[in-house]
């Protein structure tokens, strides 16, 4: 991933469980895909940080995107945001919406 040429690339979705995951190397920080789409120039990458339902997934991934895509002229942090408050609202448990972040 890192050897790839994404300068030009706003948003990296990885809505898989635990894509924001890594390994730790010593003083080297934390390995993974969010660092190899970061060194490849990623501007945003949305990953998840444990399992999470299939359902609930697809409720966040719908409305980040509608409201990303809404037309309101929204950034990708804003629409991430206002997702997170629209799932806080339905679901009660963070659980099934805190998986997500936005980096």
């Amino acid at each position: 991933m890192s050897n790839l040429n994404l300068s030009n690339t706003k948003l990296v979705v990885l809505s898989a469980c635990e894509t924001g995951l890594g390994d730790i190397r010593g003083s080297e920080g934390v390995y993974g895909l969010q660092r190899a789409f970061k060194l490849a120039g990623a501007q945003h990458l949305i990953m998840s940080l444990w399992k999470i339902s299939d359902d609930a997934t697809v409720d966040f991934m719908e409305t980040f995107y509608r409201n990303w895509l809404s037309g309101e002229e929204m950034d990708i942090r804003a629409a991430f945001a206002r997702t997170q408050k629209a799932m806080r609202e339905k679901y009660k448990d963070p659980y099934l919406w805190g998986a997500f972040v936005l980096i």
